[in-house]
């Protein structure tokens, strides 16, 4: 059928087709986008308030209602590894999205049940736990939305823009369910607040089955990539005193079609120099010679061999991710405390300090398309590169900006600070006190922190995935989430260093209980030289690292 209806549309034929596919693939990652939103509205609408059904309905006293949120965040972080780990090993990233979805789908509706009929907490904890579980899917979702693009240059660069709106569906549904799902929650009860999200997830199921006949599936699963790599160490380690050839081309390689692998569905990788020692595991001995097949664990290919280089290549750069998320996540502690001593009127209403991070969302959800549709062609036009920059440049442009939002909340401390002596706390008509100073100057470094995020969180999921051997993306693909977690413990424990060590001989310290005695400005001074010392070590590491080269 498709033979005959190619040929009957005469020299247009391939063209047309073309067009088809691109159109269908377009639709496919439309629905992936439109989904990816959803899941996250869900997972908003109940993690943003989260503490407070903890304390009002399970009655739980502040700090363990704190520690229960950090610690089932913390597991979200980290769970989408294991589903990467699955969906690269085993299932393959479509039928992994569909297990974590219909996974959501029986957390959503046990939260939602638990909080209908005030069922004990252990039911709440289960369904919790079940979303924690089913929602580690984002890396996966990323990897397969950018599994619909080719190979080509126009293929590629659709691919990179997918990442930018991928993320931007990510802030709407951030918005959305920060927001309107909250108030939902406050205003007409728990049930309709959580079932709305067990709705939500649902659609998403729904909408991503929809698309099944419009997705391109490039990567089969090709087993476990651990294994692969501790066969390639243990048979480099077996043959420690081999001397590797010069003559690359005498290396151990599976000579498949079309550039492709003995890893399944995997293009081969070609040899580079670093990590030498390495290539003593595609060195075939006599005595490989004389076991055939020969041992995996004793003789592995080149692409096998370079797998492992990629992910050694990768580290740094994910380490660097790691100080980076940690300055990151201030948006929800410090900057939250440097609010809630300004001056929070808006006409009648009072802003919440927590309420502020909307401009975080708001900011990355204008730099998307600005980025897309203006920088981009502007700096492909100063560059040459079909990306406007390098992944790596565009990492390293986040890295400074976000060194720009902490000079930027520093200094507006320090006038904070100098209207604090000059005026005093005031107290309103409400009866709360306050710096006369209106909260709304904490903007800018929301709008700075935003900018930030474009440039390297959506940078970092490209690089990720694009220089992640072809059968290991999704687990790459998810070292961004664990950067983000890892990020996050690194704050907690600078912190607990600042304040271990400033607040010594009767000094309160920089952080203490009321900040007006404190000075969280010096704090932020050190957070934007962790960031200078994290972008010098950056600028080394980006000069190191070499890219990919596949063997087309």
């Amino acid at each position: 059928m498709e033979a005959v209806e190619v040929e009957s549309k005469g020299a247009h034929g391939d063209d047309r087709r073309t067009s088809r596919n691109d159109r269908r693939s377009s639709w496919g990652c439309t629905l992936l986008l439109v989904n990816n939103s959803l899941q996250y509205m869900s997972y908003f609408g109940l993690s943003t308030n989260l503490v407070n059904y903890f304390k009002v309905e399970l009655h739980a006293d502040s700090k363990s209602a704190a520690n229960s949120v950090t610690n089932w965040v913390g597991t979200s972080a980290i769970t989408p590894l294991a589903a990467a780990y699955l969906a690269d090993s085993f299932l393959g990233r479509y039928w992994t999205i569909t297990l974590c979805l219909v996974i959501s789908v029986a957390g959503y509706g046990v939260v939602t049940a638990s909080a209908s009929a005030a069922l004990q907490s252990a039911v709440f904890y289960a369904g919790l736990y079940l979303v924690a579980l089913g929602g580690a899917v984002s890396p996966v979702m990323a990897s397969f939305g950018a599994d619909q693009f080719g190979d080509d240059e126009s293929e590629r660069a659709r691919q990179s823009s997918f990442f930018n709106w991928f993320y931007f569906s990510i802030n709407v549904g951030s918005l959305v369910g920060g927001t309107v799902l909250v108030w939902v929650q406050t205003a007409h009860g728990w049930p309709l607040g959580y079932g709305i999200p067990a709705l939500l997830s649902v659609l998403a199921v729904v909408l991503f089955s929809a698309g099944t006949g419009a997705y391109r599936t490039h990567q089969p699963p090709a087993g476990s990539p651990l294994t692969r790599i501790a066969q390639v160490v243990v048979a480099a380690v077996r043959k420690w005193d081999v001397e590797a050839p010069d003559d690359v081309a005498l290396l151990h390689e599976y000579d498949g079609e079309d550039g492709m692998s003995a890893i399944l569905g995997s293009r081969r990788l070609a040899h580079t120099d670093q990590f030498r020692f390495l290539d003593k595991a595609a060195v075939e001995t006599a005595g490989d010679k004389a076991m055939q097949p020969a041992s995996p664990w004793r003789l592995c290919t080149v692409t096998q061999v370079e797998e492992l280089k990629c992910v050694l290549r990768l580290l740094p750069v994910w380490a660097c991710g790691i100080i980076f998320a940690a300055a990151f996540t201030q948006i929800s502690t410090t900057f939250v405390l440097q609010g809630d001593t300004l001056d929070p009127r808006l006409g009648s209403f009072r802003v919440p300090a927590a309420v502020l991070s909307i401009f975080d969302t708001l900011s990355v959800m204008l730099w998307v398309p600005l980025y897309d549709r203006a920088v981009v062609p502007l700096a492909r036009r100063l560059t040459g590169h079909r990306g406007g920059f390098t992944q790596l440049a565009r990492m390293g442009v986040g890295l400074v900006i976000l060194t720009v939002a902490m000079l930027t909340a520093g200094a507006l401390e320090v006038a904070r600070r100098r209207v604090l002596s000059r005026h005093g706390m005031l107290v309103g008509a409400d009866g709360a006190e306050y710096v006369p100073m209106s909260i709304f100057w904490q903007v800018p470094q929301y709008v700075v922190v935003g900018a930030a995020e474009v440039f390297t969180f959506i940078g970092q999921m490209e690089f990720f995935y694009d220089q992640a051997p072809d059968a290991m993306r999704s687990v790459c693909s998810g070292l961004g989430s664990a950067a983000f977690a890892l990020g996050n413990y690194a704050s907690s424990l600078l912190v607990t260093a600042v304040v271990s060590t400033t607040a010594t001989n009767g000094q309160p310290g920089w952080i203490p209980d009321d900040i007006n005695d404190g000075h969280l400005d010096y704090f932020f001074w050190l957070l934007a030289m962790l960031c200078v010392g994290n972008f010098g070590a950056y600028l080394l590491i980006a000069r190191w690292y070499n890219y990919k080269n596949t063997v087309y």
